[in-house]
């Protein structure tokens, strides 16, 4: 089928002016926030219910047509990249609350819509949704769900798997199957747990009942600077080693700092090499004396670590101004270099001095540059590289360097991904973390919804044969 007659076709479907084909269209949905890897679709769709995304994928089956799912593109491991093209099934249009049911703290939404709009949604009544990935603000619940984002303040409260009650999903073959609901703890099989983090290749979730959680009514925020990075990861590893568990445990570094100081002005002290942002929060009465002890026995914590200067909010203003150098942290990162790699591995806490010192020397011997912010109180690194990808040789750089750093994490005792999934760009390190056969057991669970490949091909699984001459034709070659 050409292209144009796919286009055509689909837009039996659907409303024509909801499909997209032709060159700009591709280039715009050719990847996701991984700009490593990238590759062109035949055509994007802009379904407006479940039922619409089970035709078409019903129609993509029966002329053998791979698809990929996608929310916001804000993925940050090629999960959203139509590997083999085919057809790339946006939720953009996907953007309604269902229902919200306060007395029961839960609500169902549509896939597409993003994140931070159901807490805008339940703020007047107390209630939020706790993940908060730093790009909440358009990161989309589908996507949360496919990568079982994180962010801040899932060290306290868990990540998207916690917080999920429920999932309508059209899969691979185009049935939409219902699991779960407002209750948790059904009896059976936890089917909502293995399909979040499934990175969509189980099919298309669609629509999600989330759990609400009481806004807190106490919050004390802290912004720590130190005069060196060993001394800002053992405050981590002391601050939780002594029984607190702050709602949030952040750190930059030096690179983050130069980064937001030219994007936004922000001023650190000068011999200040690393941040701390810590939360801490509580709900009910005597909230407010329990988070200030908190915070007060953190700050101990701080000072007793050489700590230069420690910032405590005084209002909900100057709280969202410490937490702007967190949140805003990548994206000036653009204004270091044109293109970025933030990778994403886990270590034991007590790991985190040794495991930013082989960060540093992994990139100085590949010559590439590096800043870091991470979600430290749960171990979870981002090395942020900054580089420019119109230069193969620095892609591969970059590359090499990421991979080293996950094998690291592994030897370490951690994980090769915390939040951002596997994608197309991890596949292949998954054989270092997992024996064959446990990679077997995952191939059969995948099964389960189709032993096919056109769902969401080339993710997550290594040696899918499909997509083996794909892998060795992309790896570190620069658009």
């Amino acid at each position: 089928m050409t292209d144009e007659a796919m286009v055509r076709e689909l837009g039996r479907l659907l409303d024509p002016e909801r499909v997209l084909g032709g060159a700009a269209a591709q280039r715009a949905y050719d990847c996701d926030a991984y700009t490593v890897d990238r590759s062109k679709p035949t055509a994007i769709v802009l379904p407006e219910s479940t039922d619409e995304v089970a035709a078409i994928i019903r129609w993509c089956n029966e002329n053998r047509i791979p698809f990929t799912g996608r929310g916001a593109g804000t993925g940050l491991s090629g999960g959203a990249l139509p590997a083999l093209g085919g057809v790339v099934i946006s939720t953009k249009k996907l953007t309604k609350i269902l229902e919200i049911d306060i007395e029961n703290r839960c609500l169902k939404a549509q896939a597409g819509i993003a994140n931070k709009r159901l807490s805008d949604a339940v703020r007047e009544q107390g209630l939020h949704f706790a993940p908060d990935p730093s790009s909440q603000t358009v990161s989309t619940i589908g996507g949360n769900i496919a990568e079982n984002a994180g962010g801040p303040h899932t060290l306290k409260y868990g990540v998207t798997a916690q917080h999920i009650l429920g999932l309508t999903l059209v899969d691979p073959q185009g049935e939409i199957l219902q699991f779960g609901g407002k209750i948790p703890g059904a009896p059976g099989f936890d089917f909502v747990s293995l399909i979040v983090g499934s990175e969509g290749t189980l099919g298309l979730v669609t629509e999600a009942w989330v759990r609400l959680t009481p806004l807190p009514n106490a919050v004390e925020t802290a912004l720590v600077s130190f005069p060196t990075v060993r001394d800002a990861t053992q405050t981590v590893a002391d601050i939780i080693a002594a029984g607190v568990i702050p709602a949030a445990l952040e750190l930059m570094d030096r690179g983050i700092m130069v980064a937001l100081e030219a994007a936004f002005g922000l001023k650190y002290p000068d011999s200040a090499v690393a941040l701390l942002l810590i939360e801490c929060d509580g709900v009910g009465e005597r909230a407010c004396d329990r988070v200030r002890m908190e915070i007060n026995q953190v700050g101990e914590i701080c000072k007793a670590n050489c700590a230069i200067d420690i910032t405590i909010a005084q209002d909900e203003a100057e709280r969202q101004k410490l937490w702007l150098a967190r949140k805003k942290g990548v994206g000036a990162m653009g204004r270091l270099a044109p293109s970025i790699v933030t990778h994403d591995g886990v270590i034991p806490r007590s790991k985190l001095p040794e495991m930013l010192d082989f960060v540093y020397e992994v990139a100085a011997k590949h010559n590439v540059k590096v800043a870091n912010l991470f979600h430290a109180g749960d171990g979870n690194l981002h090395p942020c590289f900054y580089f420019d990808d119109r230069d193969p040789n620095q892609v591969e750089a970059v590359v090499t360097a990421g991979e080293e750093i996950v094998r690291k994490c592994i030897e370490l005792g951690g994980s090769i991904s915390g939040e951002h999934g596997i994608g197309v760009e991890k596949a292949d390190l998954m054989p270092f973390m997992f024996t064959p056969d446990d990679l077997r057991l995952q191939a059969m669970a995948k099964e389960i919804f189709s032993d096919g490949s056109l769902c969401n091909p080339c993710k997550v699984l290594p040696n899918q044969k499909s997509c083996v001459e794909h892998k060795r034709r992309w790896r570190g070659v620069a658009w």
